[in-house]
Protein backbone atom coordinates (compact mmCIF):
# COMPACT_ATOMS: atom_id res chain seq x y z
CA UNK A 1 0.00 0.00 0.00
CA UNK A 2 1.39 3.51 -0.97
CA UNK A 3 1.51 5.69 2.05
CA UNK A 4 1.16 9.61 1.57
CA UNK A 5 4.37 10.90 2.84
CA UNK A 6 5.58 14.32 4.03
CA UNK A 7 9.22 15.24 3.08
CA UNK A 8 11.07 17.31 5.10
CA UNK A 9 14.55 18.98 4.08
CA UNK A 10 16.61 22.05 4.45
CA UNK A 11 14.72 23.66 1.11
CA UNK A 12 17.47 26.22 -0.16
CA UNK A 13 20.73 23.68 0.22
CA UNK A 14 18.78 20.27 -0.62
CA UNK A 15 16.49 20.90 -3.36
CA UNK A 16 17.89 19.26 -6.01
CA UNK A 17 18.58 15.84 -3.92
CA UNK A 18 15.34 16.26 -2.54
CA UNK A 19 13.75 16.70 -5.66
CA UNK A 20 15.38 13.34 -6.93
CA UNK A 21 13.93 11.30 -4.40
CA UNK A 22 10.43 12.85 -4.25
CA UNK A 23 10.10 12.05 -7.80
CA UNK A 24 11.93 8.41 -7.89
CA UNK A 25 8.51 7.05 -8.12
CA UNK A 26 8.30 8.09 -11.63
CA UNK A 27 10.98 5.70 -12.96
CA UNK A 28 9.27 2.57 -11.62
CA UNK A 29 5.98 1.11 -12.63
CA UNK A 30 3.49 3.10 -11.11
CA UNK A 31 3.29 4.72 -7.72
CA UNK A 32 1.97 1.94 -5.62
CA UNK A 33 5.12 0.16 -6.04
CA UNK A 34 7.19 3.30 -5.39
CA UNK A 35 5.46 3.16 -1.80
CA UNK A 36 4.34 6.37 -1.03
CA UNK A 37 2.96 9.79 -2.09
CA UNK A 38 4.47 13.05 -1.72
CA UNK A 39 1.56 15.54 -0.13
CA UNK A 40 3.59 18.67 -0.10
CA UNK A 41 3.84 21.04 -2.76
CA UNK A 42 7.15 22.74 -1.74
CA UNK A 43 7.34 25.24 -4.58
CA UNK A 44 4.40 26.76 -2.99
CA UNK A 45 6.05 27.99 0.18
CA UNK A 46 8.02 31.31 -0.53
CA UNK A 47 8.73 33.54 2.15
CA UNK A 48 4.87 34.33 3.05
CA UNK A 49 5.42 34.79 6.81
CA UNK A 50 6.39 32.46 9.79
CA UNK A 51 2.91 31.61 10.88
CA UNK A 52 1.79 31.60 6.61
CA UNK A 53 4.76 29.35 6.63
CA UNK A 54 3.98 27.53 9.47
CA UNK A 55 -0.01 26.90 8.37
CA UNK A 56 1.32 25.68 5.01
CA UNK A 57 2.94 23.06 6.93
CA UNK A 58 0.25 21.58 8.98
CA UNK A 59 -2.12 21.61 5.91
CA UNK A 60 0.78 19.31 3.58
CA UNK A 61 0.99 17.31 6.73
CA UNK A 62 -2.49 16.82 7.37
CA UNK A 63 -3.64 13.38 5.89
CA UNK A 64 0.26 11.99 5.90
CA UNK A 65 1.47 9.02 7.92
CA UNK A 66 5.31 9.09 7.81
CA UNK A 67 7.47 12.21 7.44
CA UNK A 68 10.77 11.63 5.71
CA UNK A 69 13.29 13.72 6.69
CA UNK A 70 16.42 14.14 4.28
CA UNK A 71 19.40 14.88 6.01
CA UNK A 72 21.66 16.98 4.73
CA UNK A 73 24.90 18.63 6.07
CA UNK A 74 22.72 21.90 7.73
CA UNK A 75 18.91 20.04 7.71
CA UNK A 76 19.25 19.46 11.85
CA UNK A 77 19.72 23.48 12.38
CA UNK A 78 17.01 24.58 10.57
CA UNK A 79 14.23 26.37 11.93
CA UNK A 80 11.34 24.74 9.86
CA UNK A 81 12.52 21.27 9.89
CA UNK A 82 12.48 21.18 13.29
CA UNK A 83 8.89 22.30 13.07
CA UNK A 84 8.25 19.47 10.99
CA UNK A 85 10.08 17.39 13.26
CA UNK A 86 7.81 18.12 16.33
CA UNK A 87 4.39 18.35 14.45
CA UNK A 88 4.77 15.03 13.01
CA UNK A 89 5.63 13.66 16.52
CA UNK A 90 2.49 15.43 18.00
CA UNK A 91 -0.26 13.86 15.26
CA UNK A 92 1.33 10.40 15.50
CA UNK A 93 3.23 10.07 12.47
CA UNK A 94 6.14 7.69 11.93
CA UNK A 95 9.49 8.86 11.48
CA UNK A 96 12.69 8.18 9.74
CA UNK A 97 15.81 10.06 8.52
CA UNK A 98 17.44 9.72 4.88
CA UNK A 99 21.24 11.07 4.67
CA UNK A 100 21.34 12.92 1.28
CA UNK A 101 24.69 13.81 0.95
CA UNK A 102 26.56 11.32 -0.73
CA UNK A 103 23.94 11.97 -3.82
CA UNK A 104 25.34 14.71 -6.38
CA UNK A 105 24.31 17.68 -6.75
CA UNK A 106 23.36 19.41 -10.11
CA UNK A 107 26.88 19.74 -10.31
CA UNK A 108 27.99 16.37 -9.73
CA UNK A 109 29.36 17.04 -6.11
CA UNK A 110 28.35 15.21 -2.97
CA UNK A 111 28.38 17.07 0.49
CA UNK A 112 29.55 16.55 4.23
CA UNK A 113 27.53 14.49 6.19
CA UNK A 114 24.60 16.49 8.61
CA UNK A 115 23.70 15.97 12.19
CA UNK A 116 20.87 13.90 13.05
CA UNK A 117 18.36 16.02 13.17
CA UNK A 118 16.42 13.89 15.58
CA UNK A 119 18.86 14.44 17.94
CA UNK A 120 17.99 17.18 18.82
CA UNK A 121 14.36 15.94 20.59
CA UNK A 122 13.68 13.79 23.51
CA UNK A 123 11.07 12.36 25.26
CA UNK A 124 11.29 12.03 29.72
CA UNK A 125 9.68 8.60 30.40
CA UNK A 126 9.68 8.24 33.82
CA UNK A 127 12.85 10.05 34.18
CA UNK A 128 14.95 8.34 31.25
CA UNK A 129 15.71 10.68 28.67
CA UNK A 130 15.04 8.62 25.44
CA UNK A 131 16.48 10.64 22.34
CA UNK A 132 14.15 10.58 19.11
CA UNK A 133 16.86 8.85 17.09
CA UNK A 134 17.25 6.09 18.76
CA UNK A 135 13.35 5.93 17.98
CA UNK A 136 13.52 6.59 14.37
CA UNK A 137 15.58 4.94 11.61
CA UNK A 138 18.01 6.70 9.46
CA UNK A 139 19.52 5.17 6.42
CA UNK A 140 21.75 6.51 3.94
CA UNK A 141 20.20 6.96 0.33
CA UNK A 142 23.30 6.01 -1.80
CA UNK A 143 24.43 2.92 0.58
CA UNK A 144 22.03 1.41 1.85
CA UNK A 145 20.10 2.06 -1.70
CA UNK A 146 17.21 4.36 -0.96
CA UNK A 147 15.84 3.87 -4.93
CA UNK A 148 14.91 0.50 -4.37
CA UNK A 149 13.91 0.40 -0.41
CA UNK A 150 12.63 3.70 0.05
CA UNK A 151 8.81 2.15 0.12
CA UNK A 152 9.88 -0.84 2.66
CA UNK A 153 11.60 2.31 4.77
CA UNK A 154 8.38 4.19 4.79
CA UNK A 155 6.24 0.66 5.56
CA UNK A 156 8.42 0.27 8.30
CA UNK A 157 8.41 3.78 9.87
CA UNK A 158 4.15 3.52 9.78
CA UNK A 159 4.08 -0.04 11.32
CA UNK A 160 6.53 1.22 14.23
CA UNK A 161 3.76 3.65 15.30
CA UNK A 162 0.75 1.67 14.80
CA UNK A 163 -0.64 3.32 11.86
Amino acid sequence: MARRVFFSFHYERDIWRASQIRNSWVTKPNRESAGFWDSASWEAAKKIGEDAIERWINNQLHGTSVTVVLIGTETSERKYVKYEIKRSYEIGNGMLGIYIHNMKDQFGRTDVKGKNPFDNWYLNRNGHIIYFSSLYHTYDWVYDRGYKNIGDWIEKAARDVGR
